[in-house]
This record gives structure tokens, C-alpha cells and sequence, in this order.
């Protein structure tokens, strides 16, 4: 754990299905561009990168009808052109019941960015 803590930021967040907001921690939200750590979805997916956002979408798609684990990797493009490398890992529940069910799930952030136009590899 004390490696991980070195080399990555690493933060909780979980979905309500019922109203789709999801609750990320303060930095996950800060590293996402956003103000507040309740949004949407798509809110939240707005920083990722363009040709990763569809299939991101639809994996949240998928984990919102049936319950599942999941897990995916993009870049995070700041306002200011800086990418951040994100890793998710998250998971589904309680669809199969009368409650319309949450997500909950782990961000990883490696403690580097990428340089501009590059994309998930190798860094010196």
C-alpha cells in the first residue's frame, strides 16, 4: 500500500442510480476540472478524452441495468492542455432488487502527467 501511495493518488467515489449523481472525493473532483464533488455523469466524463468517452459511457451504461464490476483507463485534458493518466476500477449493485442501485469505485491518479499529444505508456 505504502508503494501505491508513492507512485499513484488514489480516491473513493460512488454513484447513486436512483438520481444519477455521483459523489467523487476532493481531489478526484479538483483533478477532474470540477467545483463541486457531486455531478452527472457526463460532467464528470467531460475532461476525458474525446476517442475514450463512448466506450466509457457505455461501460456506466451497462453497470446502470445490470449489476457488474468494471473498470477502464483514459487521459484526463485540462483546460490548460496538461493529461493526467486515470485508472478506474469500480463495481454495480442492488439492480436486481426494488431499489434502483449504486455504484461505488476507486480513481487512480499516477503522480505524473503526460507530456501534450502523448498518449497511456511508458514515462522516464
Amino acid at each position: 500500500m505504502q508503494m501505491l501511495s508513492q507512485l499513484c493518488i488514489s480516491e473513493n467515489w460512488i454513484g447513486d442510480l436512483s438520481n444519477g449523481v455521483i459523489r467523487l472525493g476532493e481531489r478526484a473532483a479538483a483533478l477532474h476540472g470540477l467545483d463541486n464533488s457531486e455531478c452527472g455523469l457526463l460532467s464528470m466524463m467531460r475532461c476525458y478524452d474525446p476517442h475514450d468517452r463512448a466506450q466509457i459511457l457505455e461501460l456506466f451504461e451497462q453497470a446502470a441495468t445490470s449489476s457488474c464490476s468494471f473498470c477502464f483507463s483514459t487521459t484526463i485534458v485540462s483546460r490548460t492542455a496538461q493529461r493526467q493518466p486515470v485508472f478506474c476500477i469500480g463495481e454495480s449493485n442492488g439492480l436486481e432488487q426494488r431499489h434502483s442501485g449504486s455504484m461505488v469505485g476507486i480513481f487512480v491518479f499516477p503522480r505524473f502527467q503526460l507530456a501534450t499529444g502523448s498518449h497511456l505508456g511508458a514515462q522516464n
